[in-house]
């Protein structure tokens, strides 16, 4: 019971750069009972304050020590719409199990590991029990009574994106009996998750699954519709009683030095989106993407690593940059592991100033200068400053920018009455309403960037400011 934090069982990191198949292989039953076991129950459980939707930790991992799974899951899908999908992208180490006191005793227990394990089993008897008793159209006459307002009308919310924070928006007004119209810009659902985290992090089918859960309870999901663009925020008020925005924050950030426009350039964004959406690492596939044999990617979060370790799949040799030192990577220190276990090179506290192409137009390489650190900067990370005459040149085929991404501007655009803040990330008060009245926001186009739970409690808060609003019974 006092014994050491149990690893997470991974792929050979040899083995797994050759394929997309999931690196991380889950707890077995033994496992996790035996992980379960390590949780002190805490009366004042501070693992739950770190928690962005206050998940009642010690309470699930009571039932995982009895094996009484179905039970863990209740606990779960009360709090967390995604626990399948959190239990593997979520940063933990920096929250829940940021705040758990065996940090220090045998390190903390492996919160998100026993949610996935949890979630992986609920979610196959689920979905198999779905795909069972499936029906296939919902009308009118289907909903439930409880679907109205206190006067007895049926509510209808349109959610734009389908991501997690319109996911978990979502969820919880189905479960209230909301009618709820998901729309998502791409040709399938799950926003980020489909697009933007790759398949051996998170595989499509745990996303797709989830998704299917939604639909379970209700919610239609309609595609390739493009908010302020075939369809308006204004249409979508005039057949709805509220419109929530979780579009997510898809435009990249770029370097702004020379060379930028050549070809083999690409942000992670669309990097990412090619291989992971469209498949574009199959042979003969319909949306390419370039294979470069030495690649370079800049920046050093989450996405910056998700897009080395893909390129690495691709058969590439790949260098990642980095402005500043190990210590300020904002990467999990996981994946910031699995990337030099799968060859990753970093080169550090240099900045890139330079792009090189050949009589083509395509990348030939990159001047990197090197850095030093200064003094701290306004998010507490110590300033890289630029080392004069240190700038040297070394050879690519394909440069990916990770640099972070803010809200598509379309939104914004196509509605001025909606306020926006810097970066165009949407104003919304403590619970996702906007300047607009009957319009919520949350997740990445209320913050910017930021991580799957936090988005996914910034859609459950805009939900219930919807239920009470709207005066749900």
């Amino acid at each position: 019971m006092n014994g050491a934090r149990h690893p997470m069982p991974a792929r050979d990191p040899a083995e797994r750069i050759k394929s997309f198949e999931e690196v991380a292989l889950g707890y077995s039953r033994e496992i996790a009972r035996e992980e379960a076991a390590r949780c002190l129950n805490c009366k004042n459980a501070p693992c739950i304050k770190g928690c962005p939707v206050g998940v009642r930790i010690p309470d699930f991992i009571a039932k995982v020590k009895a094996d009484d799974l179905d039970a863990a899951a209740e606990i779960l899908h009360a709090d967390n719409n995604l626990p399948a999908i959190c239990g593997r992208v979520c940063p933990q180490e920096k929250q829940c199990e940021g705040m758990c006191v065996r940090a220090k005793a045998g390190g903390a227990v492996a919160i998100g590991a026993l949610e996935r394990y949890v979630a992986d089993i609920a979610l196959g008897k689920q979905y198999a029990k779905n795909e069972t008793s499936r029906i296939s159209d919902r009308s009118e006459t289907s909903q439930d009574v409880k679907n109205a307002d206190s006067s007895g009308k049926i509510i209808k919310v349109a959610a734009i994106g389908s991501g997690p924070a319109s996911l978990s928006c979502a969820a919880d007004l189905a479960r209230q009996g909301v009618w709820v119209t998901v729309y998502e810009a791409l040709h399938k659902a799950g926003g980020v998750l489909m697009y933007g985290i790759p398949e051996f992090r998170l595989p499509k089918d745990i996303v797709f699954k989830e998704i299917e859960q939604l639909k379970a309870l209700g919610v239609s999901i309609v595609a390739n519709v493009v908010i302020g663009k075939t369809l308006f925020i204004d249409e979508l008020l005039e057949e709805n009683d509220a419109v929530f925005i979780g579009s997510g924050a898809g435009l990249p950030s770029f370097l702004g030095v020379e060379g930028e426009n050549l070809s083999g350039v690409y942000s992670a964004n669309e990097y990412l989106t090619r291989v992971n959406l469209m498949g574009a690492y199959r042979s003969g596939a319909v949306t390419p993407v370039l294979r470069g044999k030495k690649v370079v990617v800049v920046g050093a979060g989450n996405v910056a690593m998700d897009s080395a370790r893909t390129a690495r799949r691709l058969g590439a040799e790949v260098r990642l940059v980095y402005r500043r030192s190990r210590a300020e990577m904002p990467a999990r220190e996981e994946e910031i592991a699995h990337a030099e276990e799968e060859g990753v090179i970093f080169d550090l506290l240099v900045n890139p100033v330079k792009i090189m192409g050949d009589e083509n137009g395509f990348v030939s390489g990159i001047r990197l200068q090197k850095m030093r650190l200064g003094e701290p900067d306004a998010s507490g990370r110590r300033s890289p400053v630029p080392i004069e005459g240190s700038e040297y040149d070394i050879e690519a085929d394909e440069v990916i920018v990770a640099l972070g991404t803010t809200p598509n501007p379309l939104i914004k655009n196509s509605m001025p009455s909606l306020e926006v803040g810097r970066k165009g990330v949407i104003v919304v008060d403590g619970e996702g309403r906007t300047s607009v009245p009957r319009v919520y926001a949350g997740g990445d186009a209320a913050t910017g960037a930021a991580t799957v739970i936090l988005a996914m409690g910034a859609g459950k808060r805009a939900a219930k400011a919807i239920l009470e609003d709207l005066k749900v019974r």
